[in-house]
């Protein structure tokens, strides 16, 4: 996608499908202490299990960024406005976005959207745009009085072949300092490294990077998302969803992980743009061929679900750049972070029954993980609510549970502290204003003692008109509807931070990349009756059919993988051929929580395409109940 609005909408994930798949010029706000999250859940709210809380001290306060302007319209951004005349944030949803890691805890990189710039020839007509700004994390200021610098505003020559659409999300400093990674772009200093003041406009130079995917190098090059420049400041991540045309069922077209080294060319001979870029090199897509791959049958009628070589959605790296982050389900419905091992596809949970994770970034010294998790919300409690449940039926419905995670511009994550064995969390803003919510990627300071998040808070029409929830204003300067945040661990020592070798180039469980290659299909089981035999007893019977597969029954008959959570009943899932997913859920938990998952009858629960567009619509009622407390959909369109 090319703008962060559409990043939103169609940031739809699937295993199913991709692996069967903000203050004005001076430091604002000051620091306040948040609590640990209440002991237990509410009768509202799914939270955290008391036993698997973290209870880390946090302070939080907000970071400095430019004055808002009066209106998006050009001009408006006055010397009255920002006296220095380095530009204005627009007041709109979404004006700060993503941050970033830089090398020196003193700094942190934030994604902007620039307004109300004056026209060309006036100097401030480079605070335009998608930008991204250095930002002081130590009350500190540049040369010129700011908290903040703009490191992308340089002259347009100096962004020949860039899209700058994609400036903004995701951006990552490299570690030597001088050299910012954003989006599909690398910005660079020189001998000087970007805090420097001598690191200037006209000493900055931004080179775009290019993915070649044709045979003779001709071309403008392949399309990406979600790319992620590996700690090893060599490796590129990203997503690759050819042909996506809404479609969620296994057979539809899917999304596939790649990594590939960044390798700097200052004469290209082939291929767009003929002007001196880094090309990705030694390409990989990481998908396992191997039969024994996330579902498979062995002995005859037992599937297997195997966490192995999972990646889903490529979402990042370890600290160490050693394994890929990717999503797929843990607990049915519940879609949670996984690395896998580059070397041997060994796959470890990061988060536990998040219900939803997507952002994330892990700390510099390895020992965290600041994952932004669904989870607590109530947003999707009435579906991803039931713990115990095996990821079965999410072969049809991880799109749809993914996509349900917002609504237009209300987002429902919030940054959850995780530690290394994703045995123990906490929600470190817990007891914060619900209508912010956390936007975007998180950055952790370089001495691994504090993370840096963007939120956004809720706007028209996802509140007020005909949406239950009124629309709150906002006490941003300049009523703003977006900011920055610091949260630090008091607790935590400082860090140095780590060298990062350069990870090798291959991925041995992987399927080596050559420009033109037919990408690789889904290994689905045929439709056919199999049995899925819990880790610590009972059974799950399966029966898939149609060809390509459309539906799903499964019974579970005292199932259970942890010894902690038995589950007895049937649940369905069946394609419709408006790409629309029908449930059907019969279910009972026993054990650590009691519990049900139930549909209206006899049509059942659907979910229809319009989730893709984070438009929640759906026929009938889903209803989750765990320890007596019940929780049901939002309403359509909310």
């Amino acid at each position: 996608m090319t703008t962060a609005e559409a990043r939103t909408r169609f940031r739809t994930i699937a295993m199913v499908i991709a692996a069967v798949t903000m203050s004005g010029l001076t430091a604002a706000c000051g620091s306040t202490s948040t609590p640990p999250p209440a002991p237990a859940a509410t009768a509202t709210t799914l939270g955290v299990q008391p036993d698997r809380q973290l209870h880390e001290r946090v302070a939080i306060s907000e970071l400095p960024v430019p004055p808002t302007a009066p209106t998006d319209d050009a001009g408006s951004c006055t010397e009255a406005v920002n006296p220095h005349r380095t530009g204005c944030v627009t007041a709109q949803w979404g004006g700060l976005g993503a941050t970033g890691f830089y090398p020196d805890s003193k700094f942190t990189l934030v994604g902007v959207r620039f307004a109300g710039a004056p026209a060309a020839p006036d100097p401030a007509a480079i605070y335009s745009g998608q930008q991204v700004l250095l930002v002081r994390t130590d009350g500190g200021t540049f040369a010129d009085g700011d908290g903040w610098k703009c490191l992308s505003c340089v002259p347009a020559a100096d962004e020949l072949g860039v899209d700058t659409s994609q400036f903004t999300y995701p951006i990552r400093g490299f570690r030597d300092g001088k050299r910012v990674y954003l989006g599909h772009s690398i910005l660079d200093c020189g001998e000087f490294e970007v805090s420097d003041d001598r690191c200037t406009p006209d000493r900055i130079h931004i080179y775009p990077i290019r993915w070649n995917i044709t045979p003779d190098g001709s071309g403008d090059g392949g399309t990406y998302r979600e790319p992620r420049l590996n700690p090893d400041d060599t490796h590129l991540g990203w997503n690759y969803f050819p042909g996506f045309n809404g479609d969620l069922s296994p057979s539809a077209t899917i999304q596939y992980g790649f990594m590939g080294k960044l390798e700097f060319d200052p004469h290209p001979a082939t291929g767009n743009p003929l002007v001196p870029r880094y090309d990705l090199t030694n390409v990989t897509t990481l998908y396992n061929p191997a039969p024994q791959y996330q579902y498979w049958v062995t002995d005859g009628d037992a599937l297997k679900i195997n966490p192995a070589g999972i990646i889903g959605e490529f979402r990042g790296w370890t600290a160490d750049g050693r394994a890929a982050v990717g999503l797929t389900p843990h607990d049915s419905d519940s879609v949670d972070l996984w690395a896998t091992d580059n070397r041997t596809g060994r796959s470890r949970l990061l988060t536990d029954h998040a219900q939803y994770s997507d952002p994330m970034s892990a700390s510099p010294d390895g020992k965290w993980t600041l994952a932004e998790q669904v989870l607590g919300s109530g947003r999707l409690d009435f579906i991803s609510g039931l713990r115990g449940v095996p990821p079965i039926t999410d072969l049809f419905t991880t799109g749809y549970v993914s996509s349900i995670r917002n609504n237009g511009r209300r987002r429902f994550f919030a940054p959850y502290l995780v530690n290394a064995t994703a045995d123990r969390s906490q929600q470190i803003n817990a007891g914060g204003d619900p209508n912010w919510n956390a936007a975007a990627d998180p950055a952790w300071l370089a001495d691994s003692t504090g993370v840096v998040y963007a939120e956004n808070q809720v706007v028209a029409p996802a509140c007020g008109g005909g949406n239950p929830l009124p629309c709150p204003a906002s006490a941003e300067p300049g009523g703003r509807h977006s900011r920055v945040m610091i949260a630090r661990f008091p607790d935590l020592k400082a860090q140095p931070v780590p060298t990062i070798p350069p990870i090798p180039d291959d991925v041995p469980w992987g399927t080596p990349y050559t420009p033109g290659m037919a990408l690789p299909k889904p290994n689905l089981p045929a439709a056919g009756t199999y049995t899925l035999t819990g880790a610590r007893h009972g059974t799950a019977r399966i029966a898939l059919t149609g060809t390509p597969l459309t539906s799903i029954t499964v019974t579970y008959t005292d199932f259970s993988d942890d010894g902690d959570h038995v589950v007895n009943g049937t649940e369905s899932a069946v394609v419709l051929p408006d790409h629309s997913v029908n449930l059907h859920e019969h279910l009972t938990l026993s054990g650590r929580q009691t519990g049900t998952k139930t549909t209206s009858e006899p049509d059942g629960f659907t979910m229809k395409p319009q989730v893709l567009q984070n438009n929640f619509q759906a026929t009938g009622t889903l209803t989750t109940t765990v320890d007596g407390h019940a929780y049901t959909q939002p309403g359509n369109g909310n």
